[in-house]
């Protein structure tokens, strides 16, 4: 198995999953800030389609916190607050530093192998400055530690938490840096490979502070056409 994290896959209308897909890479990949409205009717008119279907879509998104639903305001993109922030990251890392010492002491060779590799693959993707592979593996990684525990409850949750940070970070990291460091992720990996739980547990929890602490919590920049944000224009 191999987790990325991507847009949730919808069911149903191939219409609905294009637009749910659309929206969700324009918040990952930062064109649309935060606190940005996203109006039914221009969102009917971009995509030619009825204001149920995108009702049903701008739901979706919302159940997935990636918008926020305001009554009488309509659709925006979520603002975590820095409390709630704190909060998530908070949970990450308690919630990690149990997954990384569970896998400390369940990873096989093949594993650490499988985790070498991703390393290249993180490399390439830093230096070729591909923001959006980079995410994608940096993410993947976490994930990919939470799969080597073996405990499906907490791979669950991790996936949840994770989903909620790429978020945040996509939101809120200041332009041009990494949203994970690549050498944290080798020094995990030479930690385990070395079955060290209580270094990984430190390790780990350094990680995700300094990710945290490289948020910049700031009101958006100026405004721009919802069709661009949305690679439409």
């Amino acid at each position: 198995m191999n987790p990325v994290l991507r847009a949730p896959a919808i069911a149903g209308n191939e219409v609905e999953g294009r637009i749910y897909q659309s929206v969700f890479e324009a918040v990952m990949n930062q064109r649309l800030a935060p606190g940005t409205k996203l109006p039914e009717a221009q969102l009917c008119e971009l995509f030619s389609v009825s204001r149920s279907l995108v009702r049903k879509v701008l739901q979706r998104l919302a159940h997935d916190q990636i918008l926020e639903l305001r009554p009488n305001k309509g659709a925006v993109v979520a603002s975590p607050t820095p409390a709630q922030t704190r909060q998530i990251f908070e949970a990450r890392r308690a919630l990690e530093a149990a997954i990384i010492r569970i896998a400390v002491g369940h990873a096989t060779v093949t594993d650490l192998a499988d985790l070498r590799q991703r390393m290249q693959h993180e490399h390439a993707a830093m230096h070729r400055f591909d923001q959006p592979a980079w995410a994608r593996l940096a993410s993947s990684f976490h994930l990919r530690l939470a799969e080597l525990a073996g405990n499906e409850m907490l791979q669950r949750y991790l996936t949840e938490l994770v989903s909620r940070c790429s978020l945040i970070v996509a939101l809120y990291e200041p332009p041009g840096n990494a949203c994970c460091e690549h050498e944290e992720h080798v020094a995990l990996v030479d930690c385990i490979a070395r079955r060290d739980a209580d270094a990984a547990v430190r390790l780990m929890e350094e990680h995700l502070l300094v990710l945290e602490r490289n948020l910049r919590l700031q009101p958006p920049g100026a405004a721009r056409s919802l069709a661009s944000m949305l690679s439409l224009a």
